[in-house]
């Protein structure tokens, strides 16, 4: 005799649900495998300084590299395709002049203090995955910084020391006796990983000591960068001498096209052109790097700069709480400043990616060769009528102005400002999600 039996409605109901929740989170895990590719890019105009591409073309990620740059690559081979027809893909953006020591300590500034930001909040919607702080930290403030911020962001963060032991706290930085090149050097010796070069920053007096202990800490730290911030002094100090007596090849410039009283600037107010001794200094190795800040930088100098071919190596924006609510705002409103100004695109792709890279000797980075990590900007360039201004008032207008519609660091799709991938969540992420909000249901 054969028994029958029967499965109750409820207990059949919850057995198909229970399969059909499988088949919804392994059926992507099969698909993940049986494709090539985690990203495709498609159809964008690519910008590769490094590799000289300037066209459009496709890219393939795959395990947070890229893994081919062509022509017609098939979409089908991927989990996620990205429609970039129409937009800009370039290398990862590289703000090598930032300040994101950021803390609580009221009377700090930019060393664990309130007017630094925390870089994610900042970079991606950016276009930017790499930021260098400019000096915020000193040899003995670096490891709070890095343990608090470097270690913690999803953005690559690296730093020029300060020299000042310290950092960058205000009046600290009129410290003479706490600038060490020894400890300094141990330091970023240390950290060689993440710290990039020494940074000079706000001195105010006529005395060379911060300059040369930064360039003897770069010495002793194996040859690696200094940037200057250059103070002030009445009367200035000469940059000619700065540029040919104190510097190295290779070592920065920053606040380039900055016009304050105290400091000399580059471009002859009288001839309103650039000094013939600084094309000597660009071209015996000194970088010029914009740094715009809050107050350092003018149209009264960039301008002329511009007009005459004179180009910055390499821009960035100096953000802080201060400079990104003034006229700087951020780093696509900078590049958009030097387009308006006449900087041909592929130059400022160039000094927004690839020299950044190679100032901080980090030639892994900063383009979109196969196998580099697949750090990536997609930008569009809106058409409009756009004010771009800098501190002091002085406004030019323009029709185009830079917009970050994806970003991906490291593989991954950090920000999507329009849903330009398909799907917008990849598979096995989706299956992830809808496994944590049954999870949920049940407890």
């Amino acid at each position: 005799m054969i028994k029958k039996t029967f499965i109750k409605p409820l207990k059949f109901f919850i057995l198909i649900k229970k399969i059909l929740f499988l088949f919804s989170f392994f059926l992507p895990l099969a698909l993940l495998h049986a494709q090539s590719y985690a990203i495709i890019i498609k159809d964008g105009h690519v910008i590769d300084p490094k590799n000289n591409v300037d066209g459009i073309m496709d890219i393939a990620i795959n395990e947070g590299k890229i893994v081919q740059v062509a022509k017609n690559i098939n979409a089908k081979q991927a989990i996620q395709v990205v429609n970039a027809k129409g937009l800009l893909v370039t290398p990862g953006l590289i703000d090598i002049h930032s300040h994101n020591f950021f803390g609580t300590e009221p009377d700090h500034q930019y060393e664990n203090g309130n007017l630094a930001l925390p870089p994610d909040g900042f970079t991606f919607r950016n276009g930017v995955t790499t930021v260098v702080d400019a000096g915020s930290s000193g040899w003995r403030t670096f490891p709070t910084f890095k343990a608090q911020t470097i270690d913690e962001s999803k953005t690559r963060v690296l730093a020029f020391l300060n020299i000042v032991g310290e950092g960058m706290r205000g009046g600290y930085e009129q410290n003479a006796n706490d600038m060490d090149s020894k400890m300094s050097a141990l330091v970023a010796k240390r950290y060689k990983d993440i710290i990039v070069g020494f940074k000079v920053a706000h001195y105010e007096g006529p005395e060379w000591t911060p300059v040369d202990r930064a360039v003897e800490a770069g010495k002793q730290a194996g040859g690696i960068p200094v940037m200057v911030d250059f103070g002030g002094s009445d009367p200035p100090l000469s940059i000619e001498e700065l540029f040919m007596k104190h510097l190295r090849p290779g070592d920065i410039f920053t606040h380039c096209f900055g016009q304050l009283g105290t400091r000399e600037y580059i471009v002859d107010l009288q001839t309103n052109k650039v000094k013939p001794f600084v094309r000597e200094a660009q071209k015996r190795g000194i970088v010029f790097d914009v740094g715009y800040g809050g107050i350092s930088f003018a149209f009264s100098q960039a301008i002329p700069a511009v007009k005459e071919g004179f180009y910055p190596n390499s821009i960035s924006t100096d953000i802080h709480v201060g400079s990104m609510n003034n006229a700087m705002k951020d780093m696509l409103t900078t590049m958009s400043k030097f387009l308006a100004m006449g900087m041909d695109l592929k130059s400022v792709i160039t000094a927004s990616t690839w020299n950044p890279a190679r100032e901080i000797k980090h030639e892994e980075l900063g383009n979109l060769s196969a196998g580099s990590e697949a750090d990536i900007a997609i930008l569009n360039i809106r058409e409009g009528k756009f004010g771009l201004f800098d501190y002091t008032g002085y406004k030019i207008e323009t029709n185009k102005k830079l917009e970050c519609e994806m970003t991906i660091r490291s593989g991954k799709i950090v920000y999507d400002l329009n849903g330009i991938a398909s799907p917008v969540v990849p598979p096995a992420k989706a299956a992830a999600n809808a496994s944590d909000a049954q999870k949920s249901k049940t407890h």
